[in-house]
């Protein structure tokens, strides 16, 4: 037994991770790919990149449908072999390995995860003879024959490659490899002990090889023979087709040749394309109908005739009638609708003037891209829109090359092929909602498309003629700038449409939103009342939103619900009180926050932005005994991480001003919390309420209840200007709060506010934190005016 035992150390025994293989088999010397996928499979692999040689051994399985093979499932002689080359797939991994010597398999080691086995190399076999240099001979000379049977399915230089194989036995391996041999022939060419015995099976499978080529060649010449029959059809069509213009009977391909000619004749192109579209017809002309470019020339041909190169609408700007039409379409939004009365103005003075490049921003639901088509309907021009929302694709902006299979313009010509008109009004909806990968980047497609300089000459890789953009008065909409690349928003004027009030979506929802569903129910509007004061209830108790796409569907829940009393043969008109809401609509959505009536300790109320309009934030502070630092918690972002920590520092540098014992931040740590950490928040906008809910939360008093604050601070106390101060306090109005903290510099932006709204509401322009913290905090404002009267 030791003896054995020594003489397998002898041997180099070593125990490697076995990679199945189940159609083929790995030659020593020779290179091959392997997609490998199987979980056994990877578990293996993933072992083997680990290591320094990279090696393991791959072994052909006896049965290919067994997806997960034991020891026994395998043959007992396999190759050892190197990983070479490495990729990552969706589907698994993709390899190159080189075999490196015959290995004989001789105990199972491991089964799982993969497998492992002890192995052992076998010898190469060196034998020489008069017979093996003759069978080597022989199997040149058949390999020599296959290759000119072959032809082009081989490469050329493969004879060369034959004939250059010095060694027996690589010659064997390498020509196996190139054969259609199964895993049991493969194999037996593999476990040959002798050169002889591997050129006697490789003799055997080249002779089967060439006797199926041969075979081969018959079909195929018989084939030629047919194709030539086909080809004599060819001829006798072109015979009948030059009968038929001799009887004055035309061929479709023709008339449709010539229908492209009548068309380009009456065609009103500038000389370039008409030069082009003439080069390009005559090509077709001269093209059999069968050529495979026949249908790609005569679709190209088709969309430069369809075109509008010089037709134009004219514009019908009538400032009277188009002011009219934005009130009858939209309600509020005064200071836009003054913009575009600007530009049409502008229009109708200097009709040669370049279209501005409008962007809209707001939050979903105030009417954005209804406001296009106003404008649209003001000038009198075609109106078309395409969403943006999710495209990677730069070529479905600029299309694709007609190189390609399948090639379309890009969707620019599209709409413009569709309108008609060369000036139509195109809306671009979601510009912030573009994407961007490995296919371009359509935002920077739009660089071009968007300049008033650039877009008189816009290429189209399909069309690749220069065709003029000028005229067309683009409108972008979307519902933040933030991802907009700063280039492509330095191409459009900003126009900014804040949410609603409760009055303005009361007048909305009486205008326009309750008689556009009472039509879509075939309910008249004779048959159902909704009072006032039933209206601002569903306003203010079942949706919360800067726009009116949830009011508008409230409201066509009530019209679906009596519209189903009437078809039922009630025939009495139908009032909506108050108190039928729960029966109409269920539950309230939106309640008021009892427990926030009354704010504890360490709570202040702020104001935030998002794409969706305004929302109140509430920022929680509380002390912790005995422990250390700032703790931060509810998903914030970077920029409101720095807040908290600009705002303690400040509560800290001004500890004695503000009446705080400055040994609680020695030993007490604060944790600061904002509620709803399911959603991401950022932004400097918080900086106020920061310092308010640290000052309440370390003096043990709480903030006023009523009031709600927003402003940027800095470390010396200073309140700097924010954005979104309309979506703000008209969430702040929403929530009940009657008092509301603004950075001085954000006075002017008052101005956007409803009138009903100043009234109602009152405001403290703060230029320091000490402006705010008095309102906030009553007992800490007096303590600050007598700090200052000392001063």
């Amino acid at each position: 037994m030791t003896e054995n035992i020594n003489k397998e150390n002898a041997q180099d025994v070593a125990v490697l991770p076995v990679l199945p293989l189940k159609n083929t088999v790995l030659f020593p010397y020779l290179f091959m790919p392997l997609a490998v996928g199987r979980p056994q499979s990877l578990a293996a692999v993933e072992q083997v990149l680990t290591t320094e040689d990279k090696t393991f051994v791959v072994v052909a399985q006896k049965d290919t449908a067994a997806d997960e093979p034991g020891f026994a499932d395998l043959y007992t002689v396999g190759t050892r072999a190197v990983v070479k080359k490495m990729a990552r797939g969706e589907g698994g991994i993709e390899l190159i390995v080189q075999g490196v010597e015959r290995v004989t398999l001789l105990k199972e080691e491991q089964a799982q995860p993969f497998l492992k086995a002890r192995v052992r190399p076998l010898p190469v076999p060196d034998d020489t003879s008069t017979e093996v240099e003759a069978m080597q001979r022989a199997v040149v000379e058949l390999a020599v024959r296959a290759v000119q049977l072959m032809q082009a399915d081989t490469p050329v230089n493969l004879q060369q490659l034959v004939m250059q194989a010095g060694d027996p036995l690589r010659l064997a391996y390498m020509l196996g490899s190139m054969l259609s041999l199964d895993v049991a022939k493969e194999q037996a060419l593999l476990e040959a002990p002798t050169r002889l015995e591997a050129l006697r099976l490789l003799h055997g499978y080249l002779t089967h090889e060439v006797q199926v080529l041969e075979l081969r060649q018959q079909i195929n010449s018989s084939a030629q023979t047919e194709m030539s029959k086909q080809q004599r059809d060819f001829f006798l069509r072109q015979q009948m087709r030059a009968i038929q213009d001799e009887l004055g009977e035309k061929n479709p391909e023709k008339a449709e040749v010539e229908e492209l000619r009548r068309r380009l004749d009456e065609a009103q192109l500038p000389e370039a394309v008409r030069k082009e579209a003439e080069r390009e017809l005559t090509r077709l002309e001269r093209m059999p109908a069968a050529a495979p470019d026949f249908q790609v020339t005569r679709t190209y041909l088709d969309l430069l005739l369809e075109l509008p190169w010089t037709k134009t609408t004219e514009d019908t700007i009538d400032l009277t009638k188009a002011r009219e039409m934005l009130d009858a379409d939209h309600f509020g939004l005064k200071e836009v609708k003054e913009r575009i009365l600007e530009d049409l103005a502008v229009l109708k003075l200097n009709p040669k003037a370049k279209a501005p490049i409008l962007c809209l921003v707001g939050p979903p639901g105030v009417g954005k891209t209804s406001l296009g088509q106003s404008i649209a309907r003001a000038l009198g021009r075609k109106f078309e829109r395409m969403s943006l929302g999710g495209l990677h694709d730069e070529a479905e902006l600029r299309g694709h090359r007609r190189t390609y299979i399948g090639a379309m313009p890009g969707r620019i010509l599209q709409a413009l092929r569709r309108a008609g008109v060369k000036n139509p009004v195109l809306m671009l909806d979601e510009v912030d909602k573009l994407g961007r990968d490995y296919r371009g980047d359509p935002a920077s497609a739009l660089l071009e498309i968007l300049d008033p300089a650039q877009n008189g000459t816009f290429r189209d890789n399909y069309l690749d003629l220069p065709f003029d953009l000028s005229k067309v008065l683009f409108i972008t909409t979307a519902n933040a700038l933030d991802t907009i690349p700063r280039p492509l928003l330095d191409r459009m004027e900003v126009l900014r449409l804040s949410g609603y009030s409760e009055e303005e979506k009361a007048q909305i929802a009486t205008r326009y939103l309750l008689p556009r569903q009472l039509d879509e129910c075939g309910v008249k509007p004779e048959q159902l009342t909704i009072p006032d004061e039933t209206l601002r209830r569903v306003i203010s108790r079942y949706t919360r939103e800067a726009g009116v796409r949830d009011l508008e569907r409230a409201l066509g829940r009530i019209a679906r619900k009596v519209a189903r009393r009437f078809a039922e043969g009630h025939t009495e008109p139908v009032t909506v009180r108050v108190e039928d809401l729960q029966d109409l609509l269920g539950q309230e959505r939106v309640r008021l926050e009892r427990h926030r009536l009354q704010l504890q300790p360490g709570v202040s109320t702020g104001l935030a932005w998002t794409e969706a309009g305004g929302d109140v934030l509430y920022i929680e502070a509380s002390i912790l005994k005995d422990g250390r630092g700032l703790r931060l918690t509810g998903q914030l972002g970077d920029v409101m991480r720095e807040s908290a920590r600009a705002a303690q520092t400040f509560v800290w540098a001004h500890a004695d001003l503000l009446g705080i014992d400055p040994d609680l931040f020695k030993h007490a740590g604060v944790h600061v919390h904002v509620p709803a950490g399911a959603v991401p928040k950022d932004g400097p906008s918080a900086g106020v309420a920061m310092v308010t809910a640290l000052t309440s939360a370390y003096t043990n008093r709480p903030v006023r209840s009523d009031v709600a604050m927003t402003g940027e601070i800095t470390l010396s106390g200073l309140v700097l200007p924010v954005g979104g101060i309309k979506e703000k306090v008209l969430a702040a109005r929403r929530a009940g709060i009657r008092h509301v903290i603004l950075p001085k510099d954000n006075e002017m932006d008052l101005r956007e506010l409803p009138d009903e709204v100043r009234r109602e509401l009152q405001f403290t322009l703060a230029e320091r934190i000490e402006d705010a913290l008095p309102v906030a905090l009553p007992e800490i404002g007096q303590r600050l005016q007598l700090a200052e009267a000392r001063f």
